[in-house]
């Protein structure tokens, strides 16, 4: 039996908290997995920003990366290491680069999930007025009458970026007033009017990373900190069912290993309003009680990708739209493309991999989340956002929350 070591890659920007809690927790783990009659090891490793030979090899079996959906030299990198190497790559970066808000929406139309009423407006300026861009627009562009298109899509509704940003000039339209004055002021942007779904009763996150799931109760209107809220038993079985299986479906379809899906909840309807978020949250700072879920998640999928070296795979829409017809309903849907979502995932493969190989993985995690070094962590979070004068304070809030993660769910619930 040979020695292997498997090397996972960071690829990180102003991450600080989770890279330490994932390599501490990797640390302790001290793997050693037998496959195909080696003895597999685990190595990571942070990837620097330098210059590359294009012919340059990686010795990296899989990324995990943080930074390509902004950051071009990081992207180009990770794709010549796709395809010179057959690196697995959180998430596929050609994926991530080409699907925007817009395109996801359009994909979950035609898969027939719920999703509300938008419209897509040319922009009210543009930055470069070169010939071609003249020319095209001259003979082109037509007069429209926006406030057509706002009743069309009903009031209230959002105004956003079709390309999303993290809440970036997003706008809540209430009246052909107030349409009218965000379009005036949403420049050479691109955008989106969503019809608002209001009031609603119930908003959610659900985390996907690879199989695994985590639906969180989220609050808009809280600041930043308590937005992830810890409340438990909001959802029952039916609709947890249905959420999750939306998640993985999302995910599946766009090549997404970590992505996160936001739903409303009306009039018994829960609809999906924003998904295509491949580069979540994972800051301590944001998720707190429930970031140890994140770690734990994180560490099974990428030990299961290394382990199994896991390749890319083409992402085959036309299997999914094959699977459903107009007449079934959404659970009918679902049900019809799960087999496809859990078959690209390796969902029964992954199981049974961690329930043989990383049964350790939650007593390692819950002693560890007690540590001072876990403590640590957050403090240098909490160090890089906040003022000097409320760093005690935050780290012992999100260290407190993370103690009752620890007595509610403890060790031994993923």
């Amino acid at each position: 039996m040979a020695d292997v070591t498997r090397r996972i890659g960071l690829s990180l920007g102003a991450d600080i908290c989770w890279p330490i809690a994932y390599t501490e927790i990797m640390r302790q783990l001290d793997l050693s997995i037998p496959m195909d009659g080696d003895s597999l090891r685990f190595e990571v490793e942070r990837l620097s920003i330098e210059p590359f030979d294009l012919e340059e090899h990686v010795p990296h079996d899989v990324v995990i990366d943080r930074v390509t959906h902004w950051f071009n030299p990081r992207r180009e990198w990770i794709k010549k290491a796709i395809l010179l190497d057959d690196v697995y790559v959180f998430n596929n970066p050609w994926s991530v680069q080409s699907m925007e808000k817009l395109t996801s929406y359009c994909a979950m139309i035609r898969l027939g999930i719920p999703i509300p009423k938008t419209w897509l407006i040319p922009p009210k300026e543009y930055d470069n007025w070169e010939p071609d861009l003249h020319e095209t627009l001259r003979q082109y562009a037509r007069y429209f009458d926006l406030g057509e298109i706002g009743e069309k899509v009903g009031y209230p509704h959002f105004m956003k970026p079709y390309d999303g940003g993290g809440w970036r000039a997003v706008s809540k339209v209430d009246n052909a007033e107030e349409l009218t004055q965000a379009y005036e002021e949403s420049g050479s942007a691109v955008m989106h009017l969503q019809e608002a779904v209001l009031p609603f009763d119930r908003f959610v996150r659900c985390v996907g990373l690879g199989p695994q799931t985590r639906i969180v109760l989220y609050d808009i209107e809280a600041p930043l900190h308590d937005r992830y809220t810890m409340e438990r038993d909001f959802v029952n079985d039916e609709e947890a069912s249905l959420i999750r299986d939306t998640t993985l479906l999302i995910n599946a379809f766009f090549a997404w290993d970590f992505n996160s899906c936001e739903l409303i909840h009306k009039d018994g309807i829960w609809s999906a309003i924003d998904f295509a978020n491949p580069c979540p949250d994972s800051q301590v700072t944001s998720l707190h009680y429930h970031f140890p879920w994140l770690i734990k998640a994180n560490i099974r999928w990428s030990v299961f990708a290394a382990a199994t070296q896991r390749q890319q795979k083409p992402m085959g829409w036309q299997r999914y739209f094959a699977a459903v017809d107009e007449e079934m309903t959404l659970r009918e849907r679902l049900d019809a493309l799960m087999p496809i979502v859990h078959e690209r995932f390796e969902t029964e493969r992954f199981e049974e991999f961690c329930e043989t190989h990383l049964g350790h993985l939650d007593e390692v995690a819950h002693e560890w989340f007690s540590t001072d070094m876990a403590r640590d962590a957050i403090r240098q979070k909490v160090v890089a956002l906040f003022p000097e004068h409320e760093v005690a304070g935050f780290t012992d809030l999100f260290f407190d929350r993370i103690q009752k993660w620890r007595a509610v769910e403890g060790a031994g619930t993923p």
